[in-house]
């Protein structure tokens, strides 16, 4: 079969830690060894958050006055190589043999996009209020609450287009495992034929759907640091949801700054090819393609 993996860019770098790549490195070991599991009886793309890394990036760039700060489809387009570089590393060892190729991955999107004016998407590190109060102060940034802290939010529109997606194909055909749509690609707008990048950082869910839809992905595994989605959350009666239609996953209300972009991103993706989609934790992700754990989202 083929699958779509997507997993965040907080599994990468975990709520809290220090942003060395050390870290990161433990991290991405974690999430090689799950998707390697998958790989090695299926064709896999892996699709990756960025959100704490393009924000550190943002940081370091404000921070030397030398030059005037790159913009966010430059530094996505960094976080893509870093992450592809160090998840494809990871797996080298763990698939010997095989072919593994990151690709940088430009996705198209409406430059008239409402998102442009109501900026959601976190990025970076978190903060407390009165840090973010005064970052948003001194830079001019958009901030968000993110669970009991704060965090920059930048706009995330929705995706439309992947330039790539010929070469995904092909290099999926080869069976080649292909990293690609990191951070949910590189923002960018065509006019007349001439493609330039946007400020503005893509969610890596939605963007994982339109990679799957567009390969003809046989399931899409939409991979966090929770097990699965759960009916009444954060009470006794929290119950953990094992299959579920997309009708009945959208009469209920998920947080929009945690499940509800997952949800959304299935239900999109079952509706759209009638095939399946799981939501639950990294280490899982077998038991989830299998049934066995997280949460299966089916027609």
């Amino acid at each position: 079969m083929q699958i779509v993996i997507a997993i965040g860019g907080n599994a990468l770098l975990r709520r809290g830690q220090p942003m060395e790549a050390d870290v990161q490195l433990q991290n991405v070991a974690v999430a090689a060894a799950a998707v390697a599991e998958v790989a090695r009886a299926h064709a896999v793309a892996l699709v990756h958050g960025n959100g704490p890394q393009v924000g550190l990036l943002a940081l370091q760039a404000e921070a030397y006055a030398g030059v005037r700060p790159y913009p966010l489809d430059v530094l996505g387009a960094e976080t893509e190589g870093m992450l592809g570089y160090l998840i494809g590393q990871e797996l080298y060892g763990l698939l010997p043999g095989r072919q593994i190729a990151t690709l940088l991955t430009q996705v198209e999107v409406d430059p008239d996009d409402p998102a442009f004016a109501r900026p959601t998407k976190p990025i970076g590190p978190i903060y407390t209020r009165e840090q973010a109060e005064r970052l948003a102060a001194e830079r001019g940034h958009s901030i968000a609450p993110d669970g009991a802290a704060f965090r920059r939010v930048v706009p995330s529109p929705e995706p439309r287009r992947i330039l790539e997606i010929e070469t995904i194909r092909l290099l999926m055909r080869a069976g080649v495992l292909v990293i690609c749509g990191g951070g949910g690609g590189i923002p960018v707008a065509v006019r007349a034929g001439v493609v330039r990048g946007v400020e503005a950082v893509i969610d890596k869910d939605l963007a994982a759907v339109l990679i799957a839809r567009e390969i003809g992905a046989d399931a899409l595994l939409l991979l966090t640091d929770v097990d699965a989605v759960y009916e009444g959350w954060g009470t006794p009666a929290a119950r953990r949801i094992a299959e579920t239609t997309p009708a009945e996953l959208r009469s209920r209300g998920f947080a929009s700054g945690s499940m509800g972009p997952k949800v959304q991103a299935a239900c999109r993706f079952v509706e759209e090819s009638g095939r399946v989609a799981g939501i639950g934790r990294l280490e899982d992700a077998a038991a989830i393609l299998a049934g066995r754990a997280g949460t299966r989202v089916v027609r």
